[in-house]
């Protein structure tokens, strides 16, 4: 079973594309709660999250949320990334089969232009990272972000393509 985890400040359109994704994930048992954690958000996210079922904290401590988490895996994304087609059976095969942390590939539809992509240092978030609760936990400290906590973690790269957040934003 999976947690997935994602951080938004009034992004209630970008919520709401990443939740209806992570649908199916529940409907085949990979997913098993989702977790969004607020910075001060004034739109309606709080009712996107609310109406998905998802368990929305205005005020936490990531090492009690990872602590509360369900899934032995957690599922690091941002607010308005879109997992591809056939994203749902490799993860299930990669919880099932390996212990290292995992990012999805890079989209071929959604590339940042050329100049855009040179000298730049990928956002630790911006493919996801699939990492196992016990090692989050161990590497959480209070006042920690998902982001923070995502850098620094060697991670494989799954098949499986994901449209970055930045994509939705852009238009």
């Amino acid at each position: 079973m999976l947690t997935v985890l994602m951080e938004c400040r009034d992004q209630e359109a970008e919520l709401a594309q990443t939740l209806s994704i992570l649908v199916t994930a529940a409907v085949e048992g990979l997913v098993s709660d989702v977790i969004v954690l607020d910075h001060a958000s004034r739109d309606g996210s709080s009712r996107v999250a609310d109406a998905a079922g998802c368990r929305f904290h205005s005020h936490w401590d990531i090492k009690d949320i990872l602590r509360s988490a369900r899934g032995e895996w957690l599922l690091f994304i941002e607010a308005g990334a879109r997992p591809q087609s056939g994203w749902i059976e490799e993860v299930m095969e990669h919880l099932a089969i390996n212990k290292q942390a995992a990012r999805f590939s890079p989209s071929r539809n959604y590339r940042r232009p050329l100049f855009k992509r040179i000298g730049r240092s990928l956002p630790p978030l911006e493919y996801g990272l699939l990492v196992q609760k016990k090692n989050a936990i161990a590497a959480a400290k209070s006042g920690m972000t998902l982001e923070m906590l995502a850098k620094g973690h060697k991670a494989t790269r799954l098949v499986s393509q994901l449209i970055p957040a930045w994509v939705l934003r852009a238009r």
